[in-house]
């Protein structure tokens, strides 16, 4: 399965964050997955070391992105060509763009974003379902 990590996913992974559910756990970490990191999440985090929403080191994290496996995705045509399709069901710019990659490179948007349902991006949640 090839997967496109959100920025809050990434994050969660790389601080072995007990938000992301054992069901993404497990699919992030599988070898045989296929798991991207694209520069708008790379680019969102810098924002926010800079705005002050967020307390990470960005030469660790550019660092341990190719020791944990995952590939870098950078913006491309197609990923601007299948932006502009998307509808607009909530106002994040990282979300659409990284949700526009997913669609252009056939990948799973690896999310706890509810809006992403919106949108019929194939998904995977970061939380595990709730047993009834």
């Amino acid at each position: 399965m090839r997967l496109l990590l959100d920025t809050h996913a990434l994050l969660w992974w790389l601080n072995d964050d007990g938000k992301l559910g054992n069901h993404a756990r497990g699919l992030i970490g599988d070898s045989e997955d296929d798991v991207l990191v694209s520069a708008v999440s790379l680019w969102e985090i810098t924002v926010k070391l800079r705005i002050g929403k967020l307390d990470a080191d960005l030469d660790e994290i550019l660092a341990i992105l190719p020791a944990e496996g995952f590939d870098r995705l950078d913006i491309t045509d197609a990923h601007l060509v299948a932006l502009a399709a998307l509808p607009l069901h909530h106002r994040d710019p990282f979300d659409h763009l990284l949700m526009a990659q997913a669609v252009a490179e056939g990948a799973h948007f690896v999310s706890q974003d509810q809006h992403v349902a919106l949108y019929g991006v194939p998904f995977v949640t970061c939380s595990d379902p709730v047993a009834l």
